[in-house]
């Protein structure tokens, strides 16, 4: 269980504090607080209908607050629309363009509304969309609609960019190629808040994330800490047809657990044991060429924190620790 998290960022792009949102009689946003620091990606995750969609409409002064306080680059979005205007861009998850309209068309319409701050060409350029200058928005795949939509989200090359569900209905090939453009942003020095429920796209790309659970913040911090603290234990895993050969291995420190299944042995410990566990096997002249070491994932940790049955108490403490 973690006791700490990262401390807020010393040059914060964005500080929400004690947000709440509610329609009717739902509350849909309850006391979420965070930062974001300068140059992080940084991922707001949840399950549908969590509430992070309307976070990062509200954070944007899109949505009308009822309570709290947002600083984004040091503007109130509900007050401050002209100065945060030339500083933030956003691909929004309803996201749409006229199908008939060119993506030069598009570019070159969006730079204009933007003050022609970049060049589009240089966008076009930038983005690999020359061999689309001419193509109708309709007639793009799903890769192509992204990849456009994220150049039109930079056409006033802003400081903090918000990106919602940027991959929803990609193919794994066009997911990792979105990955790497979106690498690619923060590399030019911009920062960027990822909306998502993906776990893997999390993992692989955020240096902190904040995870939404029923309108509240239960854990802010690294991926990697949530994992090591909930995602539950390594599996060193081989075959070996005689289970005696495992007795004691349970002894190692860090050993959880030890099984054998259909001659597949499952020795089941903390990451730090997973090198002890090794060189017992190797001191008993065990070498299996099929060992496999599988440690757990960040959806491993997400469901176990935010799932209906296992982690609701500790939710909540972490939540009353990030909120303190």
């Amino acid at each position: 269980m973690p006791t700490q998290h990262p401390a807020p960022p010393d040059r914060p792009a964005l500080v929400v504090t004690g947000l709440q949102k509610s329609y009717g009689d739902v509350d849909v946003l309850r006391d979420v607080t965070f930062s974001v620091g300068d140059g992080e990606i940084f991922g707001l995750l949840g399950s549908n209908g969590a509430g992070k969609t309307t976070a990062v409409e509200t954070i944007q002064g899109l949505r009308r607050r009822d309570a709290g306080s947002i600083a984004v680059l040091g503007f109130d979005p509900a007050t401050d629309h002209h100065q945060l205007r030339p500083l933030v861009g956003a691909q929004l998850q309803a996201s749409a363009l006229p199908e008939r309209i060119k993506v030069g068309e598009a570019l070159r319409l969006f730079a204009a509304l933007a003050g022609n701050v970049v060049d589009w060409r240089e966008l076009r350029d930038r983005w690999e969309l020359g061999h689309l200058e001419r193509r109708a928005f309709g007639a793009l795949s799903g890769g192509q609609r992204q990849r456009l939509f994220l150049a039109l989200a930079l056409v006033n090359r802003p400081r903090l960019v918000f990106l919602d569900e940027l991959t929803q209905g990609l193919d794994a090939t066009a997911r990792r190629q979105t990955w790497d453009l979106i690498e690619e942003v923060r590399a030019g020095g911009t920062t960027v808040v990822l909306v998502t429920h993906f776990m893997d796209e999390a993992e692989r790309l955020c240096d902190r994330i904040g995870v939404l659970h029923e309108g509240r913040i239960v854990y802010l911090g690294r991926p990697r800490d949530l994992v090591t603290a909930v995602g539950g234990p390594v599996h060193v895993r081989f075959g070996l047809d005689q289970a005696f050969r495992l007795d004691g291995v349970e002894l190692v420190p860090g050993v959880v657990a030890v099984d054998h299944h259909d001659d597949i042995a499952d020795v089941s410990c903390y990451a730090a044991a997973c090198v002890p566990v090794i060189g017992e096997l190797a001191s008993r002249g065990l070498a299996p060429d099929d060992l496999t070491v599988i440690r757990p994932s960040l959806e491993d940790a997400f469901v176990a924190l935010t799932g209906p049955d296992a982690l609701a108490p500790f939710a909540n403490q972490i939540s009353e620790s990030v909120l303190s």
